[in-house]
């Protein structure tokens, strides 16, 4: 991918992230307890254990979910359970366990996440899940730091990219993401990214039609030398649907509303318009791993 990097303006604080707006309500979910971030902790008592994100309620609230936005400061999110006072959380940590002081400021820069949500990833290893959208131009524009970012990262990060979930829209995009990987082509990723954001090709169908995604995404893949019959295969396969109903899991148990979302460790969460800007979020997500990595 050739975007250069000046697409910072792209992601400074003015316009950050594609949001979900949505009205809360209680389901039930096999999937680990939801986090609370620690100023909402404070604030008022902890939800229930089984307390999934807020879903949407209507068609029109996931219509609009789906629209690219570009509004100022953090209005393109889901304001109630953010804050800046769980520097008394941290407060309580032992010192090693927290970062260098007056660097990254928990509330402010990051939020910690309460519980800490499980792992996918073995011994001395340290997760960083981004949650995205490929119909995000907010995360487009995050892309080339990511991709500088990946050829120099430190060997013990995994870095997972997770789809986020919020409405039909988003599975479309999200079942073509995985069905790239299960079908070894990861490195199509870029280019799908490119065909959505440049020009202006959803590769999903806007009215909802499965049949007319499975075409539009067969046609870019016999463009990129896959056999549109073994795209179909894969893109009804049992691992690309496990993928999105693990995806699914991880949009409710992280309570994501907006995109681009990073989480480090299951521990904490943090995005662009918190770090200050793209290039402070790749090095904050830096130290925080190597927070995590030092105990």
């Amino acid at each position: 991918m050739t975007r250069p990097l000046v697409l910072t303006s792209l992601v400074t604080l003015s316009i950050c992230a594609c949001g979900h707006a949505s009205t809360s309500q209680q389901h039930n979910t096999a999937a680990a307890t939801p986090p609370a971030r620690a100023a909402a902790a404070q604030q008022q008592s902890a939800p229930p254990t089984g307390t999934a994100a807020a879903t949407p309620q209507s068609e029109n609230e996931q219509a609009a979910a789906a629209q690219e936005t570009a509004g100022t400061g953090d209005e393109d999110r889901a304001p109630p359970d953010r804050s800046d006072v769980s520097l008394e959380h941290l407060a309580a940590l032992p010192a090693a366990a927290q970062l260098p002081a007056g660097k990254w400021k928990p509330g402010v820069n990051y939020d910690v996440l309460t519980p800490a949500q499980p792992t996918g990833v073995g011994p001395g290893k340290i997760e960083v899940v981004e949650v995205f959208w490929l119909g995000c131009p907010h995360c487009y524009a995050l892309e080339p730091y990511v991709e500088a970012w990946l050829k120099n990262k430190p060997s013990y990060i995994d870095f997972v990219r997770v789809p986020v979930m919020w409405g039909p829209v988003h599975r479309a995009h999200a079942r073509l993401f995985y069905t790239l990987q299960a079908l070894n082509r990861s490195d199509l990723f870029e280019k799908a990214f490119d065909t959505i954001q440049q020009q202006h090709n959803p590769l999903i169908s806007t009215t909802g039609d499965d049949a007319e995604s499975l075409k539009l995404q067969q046609d870019f893949a016999k463009a990129n030398g896959i056999n549109p019959d073994d795209y179909a295969k894969a893109y009804n396969s049992f691992s690309v649907n496990s993928n999105l109903q693990r995806a699914e899991q991880l949009t409710q148990r992280y309570q994501v509303q907006g995109v681009p979302l990073v989480i480090v460790n299951g521990k904490y969460s943090t995005d662009v318009a918190k770090a200050g800007g793209p290039q402070q979020l790749i090095s904050e997500i830096d130290d925080l791993a190597a927070s995590e990595r030092k105990h």
